[in-house]
């Protein structure tokens, strides 16, 4: 497909045999449909449709946006997630200006309290590249409405027991292998609210880390998008969504993915608990997007560490400032159990003298 630069084709005059120019207007309209906007992407065909209203009548064709979603997320052809994004407003359309752009990080101030009970299931569609080809694909279904699943850690998993899937990648000790992963594996990850008719995709896309677990010698690559805890308690309050994609090999031979997992976490680095991850998740699938950019979200992935990092020394300098106070309190109480003792031996020994 055709970058944005080629927008200037479609949006400008082109030249005939006679040198002279003819407005994109005057080309018969399918021509344009099946000639131009077929080899265009997502972002310049929506570039397209604001040229003008015939341009725009072309462009909102189903089909069109169908093909590209496909393209950029083979999880959508899936007949499940082809059901749910035929009730969106404009269809493939609609999903694709939800889920393409980055999520805006400012929380929906003023809405949604935490008591709002979440719809019964959440719906993913998950695809990972590995170079720009297809390495794994899949729609699928959480049930949400559980009190086991409200109340215990917000966990989903991608794959089954047992369930793995092999990478061109070999494994290795050495870094190679760890930079490969970092710039060749992409990971996207789109949540749908079927109430709201609404999706988001909540990776980072491109990895922000890649590490050697120090016990088992697996290699974790991480996305991760960072997000405002929404209105209630704790609101405005940083949170991660972490995506963490478990590799395992035998060094010099075939790397296997065996785990794909998805949670959110908070600046003191425990898990949220079904309940509250799900009215976050639906505050940032309803709230506004920006245009994706790689290292404006690997930044602030680092930002959040850093910020992890402070958090958590000064909640240790307030729990040795507490743990002085009490040992303080305990001395002074001691101090003083003891003063009254003695000073009620002596009173009792004038008394009988």
């Amino acid at each position: 497909m055709l970058s944005n630069s080629a927008i200037t084709i479609i949006t400008t005059t082109m030249k005939n045999d006679g040198d002279e120019k003819t407005s994109i207007i005057d080309v018969h309209p399918d021509i344009i449909q099946t000639l131009i906007l077929t080899k265009l992407d997502g972002p310049t065909l929506i570039s397209a449709s604001v040229s003008s209203s015939k341009l725009y009548n072309l462009c909102c064709d189903d089909h069109l946006w169908r093909k590209i979603c496909n393209s950029y997320w083979p999880s959508t052809s899936d007949p499940l997630i082809e059901n749910i994004i035929s009730t969106f407003p404009s269809g493939h359309r609609s999903f694709f200006s939800d889920s393409f752009p980055s999520i805006i990080r400012k929380p929906l101030v003023g809405k949604h309290p935490r008591q709002h009970i979440p719809a019964p299931e959440l719906t993913s569609a998950v695809d990972i590249h590995y170079d720009g080809n297809v390495l794994f694909s899949r729609a699928l279904i959480t049930e949400a409405k559980t009190g086991w699943f409200m109340s215990s850690p917000f966990r989903i998993e991608l794959l089954g027991h047992e369930e793995t899937f092999p990478t061109p990648e070999k494994f290795s000790d050495g870094g190679e292998c760890r930079r490969n992963l970092m710039e060749k594996m992409k990971l996207s990850w789109i949540l749908i609210d079927q109430t709201k008719n609404r999706a988001v995709n909540v990776s980072s896309m491109k990895a922000v880390s890649v590490k050697r677990h120090w016990l088992t010698g697996e290699l974790k690559v991480k996305y991760s998008t960072v997000i405002n805890s929404g209105a209630g308690a704790g609101a405005g309050e940083l949170l991660q969504c972490g995506i963490v994609v478990t590799c395992e090999g035998k060094e010099g031979g075939d790397l296997h993915v065996r785990e794909v997992s998805m949670q959110i976490e908070d600046m003191d680095g425990k898990v949220l608990c079904g309940k509250d991850s799900l009215v976050i998740l639906r505050d940032v699938i309803e709230g506004g997007r920006k245009k994706r950019n790689e290292n404006e979200i690997k930044e602030n992935y680092e930002n959040f560490l850093e910020l992890k990092k402070k958090w958590k020394e000064r909640k240790q300098i307030k729990e040795k400032r507490l743990d002085m106070a009490c040992i303080a309190s305990g001395i002074t109480i001691f101090i003083a159990f003891w003063t009254l003792i003695l000073v009620g031996s002596k009173s009792t020994g004038s008394y009988f003298g």
